[in-house]
């Protein structure tokens, strides 16, 4: 997805423009016309980014690069080394390619200029849990305003009406860019953007600066990639900075979103959304905040609250949604949307006229029957499964949860994941996630083996299976399951492929349920349009 009518750009004004001035020897450079590090996205007049890998150096990929069109290449000194004399372009070597890509993207796809209207508004979501969800929220509020929106995140990206799968979170540096390039091109009013921790660690955002940067919660997961919670929240606090942000709104149900309001160096509006919540053993009070949720009451599924100011002033919000974690998705995406500007009367009116924060989100909290409830969530980590366990339950009626874990991630949350599994569900069915190259039946004893401690040291009723491979665990489920219980399966979302041994198995958990419903005799609601 790239501007239709690139830019073009003088390949050394723009490396001038980031602080890089072109060293003796380089050459003359070209006029460019777009940059990428992927040898197979390669466009003619690109520069190609040469980047060292986990198991490969971009720099063996150059000759490819070069016969798709690249005009320069641009690496470390290694992939110098590895070039050779072999590619006949300009070379460009810079000690860290990947922290330069991502501001000299912004250059090369005209992220400074301010033509054809300026950029599109920028929103930012970060934290563990939540992020996907707000960002729907955001645009789906946008465009009840009447904006033309854009997003890119885990499920898919969109720039106006056209939408593509996403593979990661957020895109490459150089992908965000011509993106962005190409939502100024049609003339979009504002783009919401998921912001892993993956993609601060690894530069993605670097080069963007959001208008308004939104912080969900931060629990345990990425550890593996962090080594620690002050690891994984300091990457975290990276997006709150004045290089990367105008304004943040921040939830300080937790801690760490207290923590991360009083050491921002923007302007930060804080919402509570849970005032019981202490963030920790209790011993906290429930903070004070610029806007606090108040009168929370079940709507369908969902739920209705107020937004209540520190000077008196109150917004109506719902969240048809299931799960108590949508309200504080929704206060979010509210107070985001009032953070840049929009007046407080517009906002209520489109929340009043268009019940906004009811937009159906693919694999979070998607409801595919009624009878039983039967729900397809990504929740992969220990909190998120508590909080949508916790919140699913039906008067008089049983939960069934299916889920496993991640393989070649962190494993201290498998044991932790079963024992949440074990103290919220009548029966929990124990399954494969995505074991990668792991054993599945290893990392299925780790989740069982904290599911089975806690029956047996809290003398809990839950029934605990284990049942694989995953589609027979979730046929597993409808069939125990009567019209009055829950079902939900975790874990996956709205993921359609299974990675088992290097090899992408087709597994749709939305199809495998619906499937089930049907050979037991119930009815599903109608599929969605992202699932096809």
């Amino acid at each position: 997805m790239r501007p239709h009518e690139p830019r073009p750009i003088d390949l050394a004004a723009a490396l001038a423009a980031v602080g890089l001035p072109v060293g003796p020897g380089t050459g003359l450079l070209p006029t460019v016309t777009g940059i990428t590090l992927d040898s197979r996205a390669v466009l003619p007049g690109d520069v190609y980014a040469a980047l060292p890998g986990a198991t490969r150096h971009g720099a063996g990929f150059a000759g490819q690069a070069v016969l798709a069109g690249a005009v320069a290449v641009l690496t470390d000194g290694v992939g110098r080394e590895l070039l050779g004399d072999g590619v006949a372009v300009p070379v460009v070597v810079v000690p860290d390619p990947r922290r330069v890509i991502g501001p000299l993207a912004r250059v090369i796809f005209g992220g400074d200029s301010e033509d054809d209207g300026g950029a599109p508004a920028l929103f930012g979501v970060t934290g563990t849990n939540g992020k996907t969800t707000t960002t729907y929220f955001v645009n789906a509020l946008l465009e009840a305003l009447g904006r033309s929106t854009g997003l890119i995140g885990t499920i898919e990206i969109r720039a106006g009406g056209d939408a593509i799968p996403s593979a990661l979170t957020t895109p490459e540096s150089p992908q965000v860019h011509s993106l962005l390039a190409l939502m100024r091109e049609r003339g979009i009013d504002a783009a919401s953007m998921e912001v892993s921790s993956h993609a601060l660690e690894f530069g993605r955002v670097d080069g963007v600066v959001f208008d308004v940067a939104g912080f969900t919660n931060l629990t345990q997961d990425h550890l593996d990639l962090h080594g620690t919670m002050e690891e994984y929240f300091a990457v975290k606090a990276a997006l709150f900075t004045a290089e990367r942000c105008r304004t943040a709104v921040v939830l300080i149900d937790d801690a760490w979103g207290r923590r991360l309001a009083e050491t921002a160096d923007v302007p930060v509006l804080t919402v509570r959304t849970d005032g019981s919540r202490s963030g920790g053993d209790g011993s906290v009070p429930p903070a004070e905040a610029d806007w606090t949720v108040t009168d929370v009451e079940r709507s369908g599924l969902g739920h209705s609250f107020a937004l209540a100011a520190r000077d008196g002033r109150r917004l109506r919000v719902r969240s048809g949604l299931p799960g108590s974690f949508n309200i504080s998705n929704a206060a979010l995406a509210a107070v985001m949307v009032l953070a840049a500007g929009v007046p407080e009367h517009d906002l209520q009116h489109a929340l009043d006229a268009h019940d906004p924060f009811t937009t159906e989100v693919p694999g979070r909290m998607q409801l595919i029957a009624e009878e039983p409830a039967s729900i397809v969530d990504f929740a992969h980590n220990p909190d998120a499964l508590e909080r949508t366990l916790a919140s699913v339950r039906r008067p008089g009626g049983r939960v069934i949860a299916v889920f496993g874990a991640t393989g070649q991630r962190d494993e201290s949350k498998r044991p932790v994941m079963g024992a949440v599994g074990a103290r919220l569900s009548d029966v929990l069915i124990i399954t494969d996630d995505d074991p990668h190259d792991e054993d599945e039946a290893v990392i299925r004893r780790a989740v069982r083996a904290g599911a089975d401690a806690a029956v047996t040291e809290e003398g809990l009723a839950c029934e605990v299976l284990e049942v694989f491979p995953r589609a027979d665990a979730i046929d597993r489920a409808v069939a125990l399951a009567t019209a009055g219980d829950t079902v939900i399966i975790a874990g996956r979302g709205h993921e359609v492929w299974q990675e088992v041994k290097g090899i992408n198995l087709s597994l749709d958990d939305r199809v495998e349920l619906r499937s089930a419903l049907t050979r037991h005799g119930f009815s599903g609601l109608s599929a969605a349009g992202i699932e096809s």
